[in-house]
């Protein structure tokens, strides 16, 4: 079986250290996995979160495009809600200029951050001109292109520079009508395994991005490779996933039930649900992962998965990578 394999970063900030080594610590995973194979490094964006430091994620690409050569590096992903879609698309093709055919443009639709953040990246929006998700996923590629229709109110607006090789668009999301908004825009799309798990809704996901767009979407997830078995079951048994359901609106992930009771206190909401969860994690020896990947790759159809590692422990987490490389085959010569 033939497939790449990509990471994704949060740049976690580990007790003792400052967001700068969280940082540099990003950028040494990031120039490893290039020299093991990795296909594509993504940095996450997250705001209000003392524990990350990837905040603006274009810039960490920027940085780790600088001491990287050949492998991808992207977003995963850019929080489209809270920015113009106009600066998204001339910050990416700006990167795209810097280095071409290496940059990837990761959506995603969550606010990344707890309400009093999202209310600060959010408070100078007009609401007169505020728009769903959807048709801000229209203009945003839009102006990656040649900008929108000539009947638009923002018709003529172009965002430059022009780069020698175009973004890849990527939408982020874990629903079939994430999928069909992809395929709709002509992106390809990244299904979040790493949130929701669920095999039936994978299923229906991936399907309806292959109904309607005639490929495979990519697959993230979690995943942790140790020299034993038990190493591995250490090291993952005490992740857990909060999944806060508000009585008046949707549900949100969180790392912990602090953080859910902040989120619901920001929100202005007391009628809540927390349930703890411990999350999928494919793990166990390399050769264990490896089996688990082929045969996600199989039942699903998938050729790229994005794995996202959860571990806080930096040497745990960079031989987790280095022992996942070793199963893989170069994505570049």
């Amino acid at each position: 079986m033939t497939y790449s394999l990509s990471l994704l970063d949060k740049s976690p900030i580990a007790a003792g250290v400052s967001a700068a080594e969280a940082l540099r610590f990003t950028v040494s995973l990031a120039k490893r996995a290039e020299a093991l194979g990795f296909k594509r490094f993504w940095v996450a964006e997250h705001h209000g979160a003392p524990g990350l430091a990837s905040s603006a994620p274009e810039i960490v690409v920027s940085h780790v495009l600088a001491h990287t050569s050949r492998i991808r590096v992207g977003s995963g992903g850019v929080m489209l809600q809270h920015y113009s879609p106009f600066k998204v698309a001339e910050s990416f093709r700006l990167l795209a200029a810097l280095a071409p055919g290496r940059v990837d443009l990761g959506i995603g639709k969550a606010p990344g951050g707890l309400p009093q953040t999202t209310r600060a990246l959010q408070w100078l929006h007009d609401k007169q001109n505020k728009t769903g998700f959807d048709a801000q996923f229209a203009q945003l590629d839009a102006f990656l292109g040649d900008g929108v229709d000539g009947d638009h109110p923002l018709a003529g607006a172009r965002a430059f520079p022009v780069p020698p090789v175009p973004v890849e668009r990527i939408l982020l999301g874990g629903s079939p009508d994430s999928a069909a908004l992809a395929a709709r825009q002509g992106w390809q799309f990244c299904y979040a395994g790493h949130f929701n798990g669920d095999e039936a809704n994978i299923e229906r996901t991936v399907q309806t991005y292959r109904d309607a767009s005639g490929r495979a979407p990519l697959l993230a997830l979690y995943a942790v490779a140790a020299a034993t078995r038990d190493e591995a079951e250490r090291l993952t048994g005490p992740l857990r996933v909060f999944r806060l359901q508000l009585n008046n609106g949707p549900s949100v992930n969180l790392a912990t039930i602090e953080a859910a009771d902040e989120y619901a206190r920001q929100a202005g909401v007391t009628g809540y649900t927390i349930e703890e969860r411990r999350p999928h994690v494919v793990k166990g020896t390399a050769d264990d992962v490896r089996e688990q990947l082929d045969e996600l790759s199989r039942r699903y159809g998938i050729d790229e998965f994005v794995i996202d590692s959860p571990l806080q422990h930096y040497p745990a987490r960079l031989h987790s990578v280095e022992l996942l490389g070793s199963t893989i085959e170069p994505a570049y010569a």
